[in-house]
């Protein structure tokens, strides 16, 4: 059975999971898909492959150098998902863990090479979906090796990074593509809110452009903005003022609905 309706998707995990267990060997003990590929509204030449590796024991050294030379020499082969990428390789022990020890994961995503960083609960709300809606494409099943996570957890973990978007969007680029995460970020988190529901960004938007009238135009613009954000140059950085007003309008609503 094909993991995804995509076959280009499918020739990238079949060789990436193999080239993840030719590089780790047994200290490789899953490899999991999350992300847009799950819960939908996925798009081929735009959208990220997101997935999380579970491993016996932390990486070494040694294990970066060649897990780097393993995603320099994937993107070469599979030139398309250059930079649409994100994996964490992260250690049973810290699944395990993570509500009161924070533990170095390795991560590779859009714009960042392979790196190790530190994390914990604010990595709750991933280990959420991965355990509750991740595809297995090796090992056992994510509930498996991931301890429980709560339905209230994981709003309570959304609602705290929405407002944690106060500092956030300060420090945020006015590139089109930033803007447009900033506010589809925003729709999905207060739809998951509302509904009790993590739902793709596409979704999230099409019902706050109804929810939020006076915000429609502005969402509709980042869903354009979102289509070119890997095109630099081609459109001028749209008003970063409007995305911070919305930003802030949207916290406004979570303090005001669901508490600091």
């Amino acid at each position: 059975m094909q993991p995804t309706a995509y076959d280009q998707v499918n020739r990238l995990l079949e060789h990436l999971q193999g080239q993840i267990q030719n590089t780790l060997g047994d200290k490789l003990v899953g490899l999991y898909l999350y992300g847009s590929l799950i819960s939908g509204d996925f798009d081929d030449n735009l959208s990220d492959v997101d997935l999380t590796a579970a491993l016996r024991d932390n990486l070494t050294d040694a294990d970066l150098d060649a897990l780097r030379s393993m995603h320099q020499n994937l993107v070469a082969a599979f030139p398309q998902w250059d930079n649409r990428l994100e994996v964490a390789y992260i250690t049973l022990h810290a699944l395990r863990h993570f509500r009161t020890e924070y533990e170095n994961i390795g991560i590779i995503s859009p714009g960042e090479p392979l790196h190790l960083k530190r994390a914990g609960i604010d990595w709750l709300m991933n280990w959420y979906l991965v355990r509750s809606m991740g595809v297995t494409l090796f090992g056992p099943a994510p509930e498996t090796i991931i301890v429980p996570v709560s339905r209230e957890e994981f709003l309570q973990a959304v609602r705290e990074h929405l407002l944690a978007w106060s500092s956030y969007i300060t420090d945020s680029s006015p590139h089109h593509g930033s803007q447009a995460y900033a506010v589809l970020t925003m729709c999905r988190g207060l739809y998951t809110l509302r509904h009790g529901e993590h739902v793709s960004k596409l979704k999230a938007a099409a019902w706050a452009q109804g929810e939020l009238p006076e915000w429609a135009a502005l969402i509709r613009n980042a869903l354009v903005w979102r289509q070119k954000m890997h095109e630099y140059g081609t459109i001028p950085p749209p008003p970063f003022e409007e995305t911070e007003r919305f930003v802030r309008f949207v916290i406004d609503r979570v303090e005001a609905d669901y508490g600091r």
